[in-house]
């Protein structure tokens, strides 16, 4: 009795484990997609001094 506990907690953790994972990329692909993850783009001009050997 006692193992048959342990193995259905033990299912239900991995499929707890499993539905979160999913979740989390899901979530993570949607952001990526929805979201504003572009940087914003804008010229930058520095003047540079070279010194001949």
């Amino acid at each position: 009795m006692e193992h048959e506990r342990l193995v259905r907690m033990g299912k239900f953790l991995g499929r707890l484990v499993l539905v979160i994972v999913v979740a989390g990329l899901l979530g993570l692909i949607g952001y990526g997609y929805l979201g504003n993850l572009s940087a914003n783009q804008s010229e930058v001009r520095v003047p540079v001094t070279l010194e001949a050997q």
